[in-house]
This record gives C-alpha cells, structure tokens and sequence, in this order.
C-alpha cells in the first residue's frame, strides 16, 4: 500500500511549484536569487557546488540559485567525515562568504531550498525531517539513505508535505549517457554492461557507498522495470546481475583495485555502444537548479527507489551466496521496517 501511495504521489510532486516561486520557468532565472542552504559540510560537493552556484557570473543555467548559509554537521564514527568537516566549513564561509549556522532549525527561516549533503546516509531521516515540515525543496545527495526503509520513508514524507525532493548520483545526467541513448548504431536498448570504482564502508549496506555510482549508469540506460538480482563477491571485485520484467538482462561491475573509471557496454538492437562516463558534478548542478526553479524533479521518486532496492537485493543476494532475488520482496521488507 505504501509503495502505491509513493507511486501516486510521485505525480503530486513533479506538479508541485517552489514555494515562492510559481511562475518559474526553467529557462528564466527568478528577479531575485533563491537562497540555498546546505546541510552536512562534509563531501567535497560542497566546494564543487557553491562554487558553480555563487560564481560571480555564473552560465544563465546554473543562474538563480546562491548558496548563502549552511550547517556542518559531521559524523564522529566515520573518518571520511569528520576529518573533512573543518576544512570544507573554513572554506565555504571565508572564500563564498557562507554564513555557518549551529543547527538545521538555524538554517530554515534563512533559505527558500535545501541541499541535503551530508557523506554519511544515516541521519538523512532525521536531517529530512524538518526540512520537510518546513516545506523547503530540497536535494538530497548521494546515497539517499543508508538502508531502503529509510529511502522510502524519506520519500513519504516528501509526499505527505508535499515538498519537492530530489535524489541522484552526477553520473545520471553525464552528457555520454545522453550520447549513447542517442546513437543511431545502437537502435533499441537490449542490455547494459555497466561498471564502475566500489570502495565499501561498514556503515552502509555495500553498493551503497560508492557503487551507487555505477548502478544509476546502469539503471539510466536500462529504464525502470528490474525485477530480480544476483550478484557474485570477491576480495576486489563486485558483480550484480539484474534481470528486467521484459527479459533484458543489466549487470553492475564493481572494483576496488582497478583505474577509478566509469562506463558501459551498451548491446543494442542494431549494434553494441561502449562508452567511457565523465563526472564531472556541473550537469548534476544544472539539473538542481532546475528543480529548485519549477519544483519538478527530473528523476520520479519511484525510479529512485528502484535504484536502491537493485541494491538491496544485491545484498540480499550476497547473503543467500548468490541465489536471485526479487525488487518486490526487498521492497515489501523495507516497508515493513518503515519508521514513523
């Protein structure tokens, strides 16, 4: 029932405008900018977006949007957080002029649009939460959640305030995705090889982390519709198999002691596309701005879900040496394990 109330309520959200800001268009910056407020100061994101967004004379599509007050955040039991958090606040506050505030409650009344940036995907819930009753539009970066109950109560609270909300890794919106879709020796998409850098972290489930990165590659040029995945392990290594209700078959190939690229073999109808993946984070920003001008996600929540739930299965999987699992039995536990 849950999962059919999210489904439903994608449509609300991509119709709802930007509190402040109905007569938007995507093409013509607001009169005046929209204030964004970031929360978690503890991913080079951070830096890579403010200074996109608060350029001094920034491309008309990246227009309209300025960064101008944030809270750190951090968490201590993970390194790749804490050790970060001092640097990235100095940064934004002395060379962007980022006013630092103590708490997200401090942060709110001060901005129209929230970036959600936090590393570490376990307290996004409880960051959401009140951005959601403030109905603020907010992105929220990469993973969504440490663990697909959160993702998908994240999203229902996103619908039950009806506030736009918005997830994706920057790798969905690289213009070689957009090349390979559009080639013509490709024809109609059969299958995808896709692969990608899958450093784990104890904390998250293990495509989670990094792989996320490699999987929305995957999940960009298969389109929705997975319905099961297996997947194999090994000390470097990472191989998730998903299988698509229409017969197409999409792999994730994961490393951890290989060159740091991204890419894909994409089989087609007429001819099989390799392709190399950028990522580089200004069309991600583009596409941000964008939503937070029209408060129309380029990405509907229920696709995203899909995304992690081909991820969850590739644990359960993991868990069960191997053997196939379905989206739906992930899905249907993970909504079980809702918190309210």
């Amino acid at each position: 029932m849950l999962w059919r109330m999210i489904e439903l309520g994608v449509i609300v959200l991509l119709s709802a405008p930007v509190l402040g800001l109905e007569s938007a268009r995507a093409d013509e910056p607001p009169s005046r900018p929209l204030r964004a407020g970031i929360i978690g100061l503890d991913t080079s994101h951070v830096v890579a977006f403010t200074k996109l967004l608060n350029a001094s004379n920034p491309k008309p599509e990246l227009a309209g949007v300025r960064v101008v007050a944030a809270y750190p955040g951090g968490s201590p039991d993970l390194p790749t957080s804490h050790n970060r958090v001092a640097g990235y606040t100095k940064e934004l506050r002395e060379k962007y002029g980022v006013a630092i505030v103590e708490s997200i409650e401090d942060l709110l009344p001060r901005v129209d649009v929230v970036l959600l940036e936090s590393v570490d995907g376990r307290p996004h819930l409880e960051q959401a939460r009140p951005v959601f009753r403030a109905r603020k539009p907010v992105f929220i970066d990469k993973p969504v959640a440490a663990s697909l109950a959160d993702a998908i109560a994240i999203f229902e609270l996103a619908r039950e305030s009806n506030t736009p909300c918005f997830s994706s890794s920057s790798l969905r919106f690289s213009p070689d995705l957009a090349a390979v879709r559009d080639n013509p020796k490709l024809g109609q998409v059969l299958g995808c090889d896709a692969y990608g850098p899958c450093t784990l972290e104890e904390h998250h489930p293990d495509l989670f982390w990094y792989g996320i990165h490699g999987v929305e590659v995957l999940a960009t040029l298969m389109g929705p519709g997975c319905e099961s995945v297996s997947r194999v392990q090994t000390k470097d290594t990472e191989l998730a198999v998903g299988v698509w209700k229409d017969g197409r078959i999409g792999s994730f190939r994961g490393t951890r002691n290989a060159p740091y690229e991204f890419g894909a073999i994409v089989f087609g109808s007429k001819g099989n596309v390799p392709s190399r993946v950028d990522a580089g984070y200004e069309p991600l920003v583009v596409e941000i701005v964008k939503f937070f001008r029209t408060g129309k996600s380029p990405v509907s929540l229920a696709e995203t879900l899909e995304v992690y739930a081909f991820m969850e299965a590739a644990d359960e999987s993991k868990r069960q040496g191997g053997k196939p699992v379905s989206i739906e039995s992930v899905m249907a536990r993970a909504r079980s394990q809702v918190a309210r």
